[in-house]
């Protein structure tokens, strides 16, 4: 059995890539020009960068249930329906579909609070995993 912190560096590595997928989703919001049509969202590298974001901190979640690790904030994020909203915008982003407005984009793209619910659920895993991780945090998760 892997023990608690080589499963809880594990999951840091996903954090890392999703959070640098917002790191570029960030960038190329920052560059957006008022002539963009808001329909293009999907078809430049905003749309790229944030439908990958979200599937990668989708497996954050993932694998925060299944190491079952424990945060008053996290939990209390992960209790929001946005949780399956996000898993199936991942499963819409990774699996090929057929209909282009499939409802897995579409439900979650249209639901109010989710842009700030994802964010703050991506800064505390950031700021989870900075005191867990920190070498005079003892690094017990």
């Amino acid at each position: 059995m892997l023990a608690l912190m080589e499963k809880l560096l594990a999951l840091h590595r996903y954090y890392i890539w999703a959070n640098r997928l917002r790191e570029h989703f960030d960038s190329a919001i920052s560059t957006l020009t008022a002539s963009a049509p808001p329909e293009a969202v999907f078809i430049d590298d905003r749309g790229l960068f944030l439908s990958h974001w979200y599937a990668a901190l989708f497996v954050v979640v993932e694998g925060w249930q299944e190491v079952q690790l424990s945060d008053p904030e996290i939990n209390t994020l992960l209790s929001s329906p946005n949780v399956d909203l996000l898993r199936r915008f991942r499963n819409g982003v990774c699996h090929y579909q057929r209909n282009y407005n499939d409802p897995r984009f579409l439900d979650l793209v249209q639901a109010q609070g989710v842009v700030p619910w994802v964010r703050q659920l991506n800064l505390a895993f950031g700021r989870y995993f900075l005191q867990k991780l920190a070498p005079s945090a003892g690094a017990t998760p």
